[in-house]
């Protein structure tokens, strides 16, 4: 007589190893093994976002054509300052309007997500640097919904973009990395200080005027000369700007290339700064938040 027996094995397609002072070896590992709950942090962002409000995805339109209005009036009528590369006033300052607020958006919402998300890290193990992560997809829905006025725009005023406007990508990853850096720095601290959850908005307000949204940065650069438009371009947005507008309005519109490589490398040495930051004090989160 004989018997047989069918036994099914269920092991995981991976394992967590926690193991003490090894951890760095597993952590980026674990970002890709981790991609499902990437999507659903998003997701849920994105959902939940203009939940129980009254204009909902609209609000997404609304801001930024309110204040393209706003600086057309004062910078283009009052102040009577000049487009770039002779393209609409309009078209001009939402150019630059987008990628701000795809970069503002993406920087309050990651600073603040640890602290909204304080009962996910304080129960269950995963690496946490996905939850800012996940906080700007919200941020670039948010854009691709506001691009519809900028396109809504060009009809309006008879402008036919170039073809460098298949370059638009490059220069929202660049945007993406600005936003990313300052957000994972902040919202590490924003853990063990509270109160620098008061530092964002003065920073986005700050950002906003000394960044070259309502005007163009041909005025910097003609008005103080080149080299405080090298030190002004120390401001990362400054690269993004010039390269969305360099994108949409086309060949009237020129590439500062040197004033471009600086914002790419301020970019990418906060990128550094945020994420060397945020995993030196990561292991603490859940005991502190």
């Amino acid at each position: 007589m004989t018997t047989t027996s069918s036994n099914i094995d269920e092991r995981p397609d991976f394992e967590i190893c926690l193991e003490p002072g090894k951890s760095e070896r597993h952590y980026w590992a674990d970002l890709w093994r981790y991609r499902e709950l990437f999507y659903i942090l998003a997701w849920r962002d994105i959902s939940v976002r203009y939940k129980q409000t009254v204009v909902g995805i609209g609000w997404a339109v609304i801001q930024p054509l309110l204040s393209m209005l706003v600086m057309t009036v004062i910078f283009g009528q009052v102040a009577g300052l000049p487009s770039e590369g002779g393209a609409p006033y309009a078209v001009m300052v939402l150019s630059a309007m987008l990628p701000w607020q795809f970069f503002a958006t993406s920087l309050t919402t990651s600073s603040a997500s640890l602290v909204g998300n304080a009962q996910l890290i304080s129960k269950v193990y995963f690496p946490r640097l996905i939850i800012p992560a996940s906080a700007v997809i919200t941020s670039l829905v948010d854009f691709l919904i506001s691009f519809v006025i900028l396109l809504g725009t060009m009809v309006w005023f008879q402008f036919v973009p170039s073809w460098r406007i298949l370059t638009l990508p490059l220069f929202i990853l660049l945007a993406f990395v600005a936003a990313i850096g300052p957000g994972l720095f902040i919202t590490a601290l924003n853990v063990k200080y509270r109160d620098f959850r008061y530092v964002v908005p003065f920073l986005v307000q700050f950002g906003l005027y000394v960044s070259p949204v309502g005007f163009s940065s041909a005025v910097i650069r003609d008005k103080f000369g080149e080299t405080a438009f090298m030190l002004y371009s120390l401001n990362p947005m400054v690269g993004v700007i010039d390269g969305f507008r360099w994108a949409i309005i086309g060949e009237t519109t020129p590439f500062h290339w040197p004033s471009v490589a600086i914002s790419l490398a301020t970019a990418l040495l906060s990128l550094f700064i945020g994420i060397s930051y945020f995993r030196r004090v990561e292991r603490g989160f859940a005991d502190i938040i």
